[in-house]
């Protein structure tokens, strides 16, 4: 179990860790630069890959060198693309324009995202349904202290680095990252966990036909939009109150990142003993309260201590909830498709987050920072009812989106299932 933990550990970290510049770092340095809200949050779609990747996902699913590993010979050579990307960045010049960083930015979202269909199907195979909730919380917590590197401690020796040497940075410890799986051994596949020759439209159709599957989606969809709606415009916030890229790196890049680490570490122990449905509801309630307090930020004199809490709490509910769903996600997954009916799930989770970052912008630009807040908070709230309706029909029998409530597996998962759903 600990090298299992170990493995995934490393393999998140490498694709938080410039997914963390991305989304952390770059939108500070952009509003720095004095670029127009609006433009910051349709550069969110530059993450288009995340939420694209079901669409070569099967490919992922379905070829692989036997020698290597399946999931490890895609692995592998993934993870040195993204180094040589980072190699290539450095040796750009932004002040010449950003148009040359945001391509390579698209080009390493591309890289990563398959990189993430692998690991995911090495995470459904290798954890078994006991081990998912620790699993899930190591794995959000590998890809948030990525996100801490990528998105805080980066930003935070940004001016005394430089640019180049920032991105060396990142490619030296993709590569570091890199060592675990290289020397990890895959099991071999078994018949059972080989997928079907059908590819493309014939899985999808497949998979969205499941009883059930449309309305777990639109829980996917909903469950943290509310919350990208909030933290989009938050560094953009941060600058425009004054705030340099240092103190954001420290606030937001270190303080917030570890609270979301410590989330996801709390999130992965207490879906077991919670439940996974109630844990998903409580959590969600208490993440529409964090995202509203933003709002108190707005107001009044500059408080650093108020805006360290927000965003500590913020990020810890934050990584609670992650954990939870990410490990109902695994659940909904059949053997010999977990790669690929993982990554369509997590790609309606990036495309809803990804739209609602790229609206943020205008929302906030005319409503203002507090309302945003607010609206984002009432929206967290909203959200819920769609989870509300998921689990009234698995109680009732009409939904078989989870694998313990499939004929076949109905025994003592189903029995956890009803549990949950009752409470």
């Amino acid at each position: 179990m600990v090298r299992k933990l170990g493995l995934l550990t490393s393999l998140y970290l490498a694709q938080g860790l410039p997914y963390g510049f991305f989304t952390q770092a770059l939108p500070a340095m952009l509003r720095e630069r004095g670029v127009s809200l609006e433009e910051i949050g349709l550069a969110s779609l530059l993450a288009l890959p995340w939420g694209l990747k079901f669409l070569w996902a099967p490919l992922v699913d379905r070829y692989g060198s036997g020698r290597l590993g399946r999931r490890r010979s895609w692995i592998l050579p993934l993870q040195g693309a993204a180094v040589v990307i980072l190699i290539v960045l450095a040796g750009i010049d932004p002040s010449s324009g950003l148009t040359p960083v945001l391509l390579g930015v698209l080009a390493l979202n591309v890289v990563a995202s398959t990189q993430d269909i692998a690991t995911d199907g090495l995470a459904v195979t290798i954890l078994d349904h006991d081990e998912r909730g620790l699993g899930n919380g190591i794995q959000v917590a590998g890809y948030r202290l990525g996100m801490i590197l990528g998105g805080g401690v980066l930003l935070i020796a940004y001016e005394r680095l430089g640019w180049s040497m920032i991105f060396v940075l990142m490619a030296a410890v993709i590569l570091l990252t890199t060592l675990p799986i290289a020397r990890y051994r895959e099991p071999p596949t078994v018949p059972e966990e080989t997928p079907p020759t059908r590819l493309g439209r014939a899985i999808l159709v497949d998979f969205l036909g499941r009883p059930g599957m449309l309305r777990w989606l639109a829980v996917i969809a909903a469950y943290k939009a509310g919350e990208h709606l909030a933290t989009a415009m938050l560094r953009p916030f941060f600058i425009d109150r004054g705030l340099d890229l240092e103190a954001i790196g420290w606030l937001t890049g270190t303080a917030g990142f570890v609270a979301g680490l410590l989330g996801a570490l709390a999130g992965g122990v207490l879906v077991g003993r919670l439940g996974r449905y109630r844990a998903l509801l409580i959590f969600g309630l208490m993440q529409a309260v964090a995202v509203a307090g933003y709002a108190l930020a707005t107001v009044g004199e500059l408080d650093m201590v108020l805006l360290y809490g927000l965003c500590i709490v913020e990020h810890f509910v934050g990584g609670m909830v992650t954990v939870t769903l990410f490990t109902l996600m695994m659940d909904a997954c059949r053997k010999g498709m977990a790669g690929t009916e993982y990554t369509i799930q997590a790609s309606v989770y990036v495309l809803s987050s990804g739209v609602v970052a790229a609206l943020s912008g205008y929302a906030a630009a005319r409503l203002g920072y507090t309302w945003h807040f607010l609206l984002a908070g009432g929206s967290c709230l909203l959200m819920i009812i769609p989870l509300l309706f998921h689990v009234a029909a698995e109680r009732a029998g009409r939904s078989k989106v989870m694998i313990w409530t499939e004929d076949e597996g109905a025994d003592e998962g189903a029995d956890e299932g009803a549990d949950e759903a009752a409470g």
